[in-house]
């Protein structure tokens, strides 16, 4: 069965030929439908199959596209992270023991997707607790690259990158706090948006079985994913804003427009690598052709600026938040064991797994003093910001890995040109806007030698989304952007 015309088009393609009559809802579900069925056993990435329903939903949008209604996403078909609530179906977020957790309400955030007319195909596979730049686990299985099947697709939200790369649905719904938007987006060749840290409310994005109540989770966000840069504005306006139950029902946070409309006006800092995080030859690559081409298009860049936070000082910090907030969750035997560990560090340790376990065993007082360091952070960026109005860096060292299910991650290795380094440091590209609540979205831009996809992270001010989203779609116009995999480009 040959691909349709529809397989690979963007959100705001399909959009504009449902309202031109070219095609039915219907028509794009049992298309998405077909390529799952017929793909998915060697990709693995739709975990939960949610057909009959998706189909009501499209019928239901054909209906309503002839009474002339215009809803954001009516009709579109898409995919859904594992860990987000929908009703009817399972939340496990991987774990074996939450196999038959049936939640009995949608997450806000598929609420505000089915009202826009949104039509839900399935779930997507995650890692045992979204603790992962991979996606497998006891209950689903294995996600396997699109690009090559004996490579990570990424994670946490690795089955929604595999399920987008694979042509299963124009858009997807992730989250992140570790890279698992942008680390995915990457290791797949498509797009991805780290909202502004509390721009999208989280609630029934929760592990099961905790309530779907409102509540700071720290740095972790939820975001859209998609094949093309528009799409992410499109799904970002429909998920975007504060919780009712947070601020009352009819408040509405009114982001400010992008600070340019055109390439020449934006001022771009370029970080290519860091000696905490090396990136190898491919990744630096990739950003000095894109630097090149970008100041070719009258874009102001910059490869190097005293106004960057200091990258190793922040990384350690970020490392201790993040392990401060992640252990809080952790088994009280593992917890034991990370505080027996930071107590034997000596104190001159300061390597990125001795940060970890720091914060694995952080006091209140340490904590306190940590988020104090981030408000100077924060300050830090605003400032950078004035000069610049994005900065473009790594999202990950190398391109997709081999998998690799060894249970301790401080014990796995990375190869960056030819030298190991220890699996877990790369949260360090992803924490630099982590960590600050800094929107980050993340493009691609080629292919590394060995044929797998590579990309970049484009950071812009807090509430500022609109600017990284704008300049992502402008570079996407000048220079290209997702390219379908050969083996599945049917």
């Amino acid at each position: 069965m040959a691909k349709s015309q529809w397989s690979f088009k963007t959100a705001v393609e399909l959009s504009a030929a449902l309202a031109a009559k070219k095609v039915s809802a219907v028509e794009l579900a049992q298309d998405a439908i077909a390529r799952i069925e017929r793909h998915d056993q060697k990709i693995n990435a739709i975990c939960v199959r949610d057909f009959d329903r998706a189909l009501d939903a499209a019928r239901a949008a054909d209906a309503a596209l002839a009474r002339g209604e215009d809803k954001p996403l009516l009709g579109i078909p898409l995919t859904v992270k594992e860990s987000y609530n929908i009703a009817g179906l399972p939340t496990t977020w991987g774990i074996p023991e939450q196999k038959n957790f049936v939640p009995p309400a949608d997450a806000l955030s598929i609420t505000r997707v089915k009202d826009a007319g949104g039509v839900i195909l399935g779930k997507t596979n995650v890692p045992l607790g979204l603790a992962d730049w991979q996606s497998y686990n006891d209950v689903y299985g294995v996600t396997n690259n699109p690009y090559d099947l004996g490579r990570t697709p990424g994670g946490s939200s690795g089955g929604s990158s595999a399920a987008l790369a694979a042509g299963y649905g124009a858009l997807s719904l992730g989250s992140d706090i570790g890279g698992s938007l942008r680390a995915p987006a990457f290791h797949c060749g498509v797009y991805a948006h780290k909202p502004s840290y509390n721009l999208v409310a989280v609630r029934g994005h929760t592990p099961p079985p905790f309530p779907p109540i409102p509540i700071d989770r720290d740095m972790a966000v939820i975001g859209p994913m998609a094949r093309g840069a528009a799409d992410l504005s499109l799904l970002l306006e429909v998920m975007a804003g504060p919780d009712p139950l947070d601020v009352g029902v009819g408040y509405k946070l009114a982001l400010p427009p992008p600070r340019h409309g055109a390439l020449k006006d934006f001022r771009v800092l370029v970080i290519d690598t860091d000696p905490v995080m090396p990136t190898d030859a491919s990744i630096r690559g990739t950003i000095d052709a894109l630097a090149a081409n970008l100041a070719k298009a009258g874009v102001k860049v910059e490869r190097g600026s005293p106004l960057l936070p200091d990258f190793a000082e922040t990384t350690r910090l970020y490392m201790r938040r993040l392990m401060s907030f992640l252990t809080a969750f952790f088994p009280p035997d593992i917890y034991s064991n990370m505080r027996a560990g930071a107590a034997a560090l000596p104190p001159g340790d300061h390597s990125l797994a001795a940060e970890r376990l720091r914060g694995a065993a952080q006091s209140h007082r340490d904590w306190v003093l940590d988020d104090g360091a981030r408000a100077r952070l924060r300050a830090q960026w605003r400032k950078l910001f004035e000069s610049f109005d994005a900065v473009i860096c790594p999202i990950m060292p190398i391109p997709a890995f081999p998998h690799d299910h060894s249970p301790e991650q401080e014990k796995r290795r990375i190869k960056i040109d030819g030298k190991e380094h220890v699996y877990p440091d790369q949260l360090a590209w992803p924490g630099i806007a982590t960590l600050p609540g800094l929107p980050s979205t993340a493009i691609p831009t080629g292919f590394a030698p060995d044929g797998l996809p590579i990309g970049v992270q484009i950071l812009g001010p807090w509430l500022e989304d609109r600017t990284p989203l704008k300049l992502a779609e402008l570079i996407e116009r000048e220079f290209g952007g997702f390219v379908p995999p050969e083996m599945f480009d049917d």
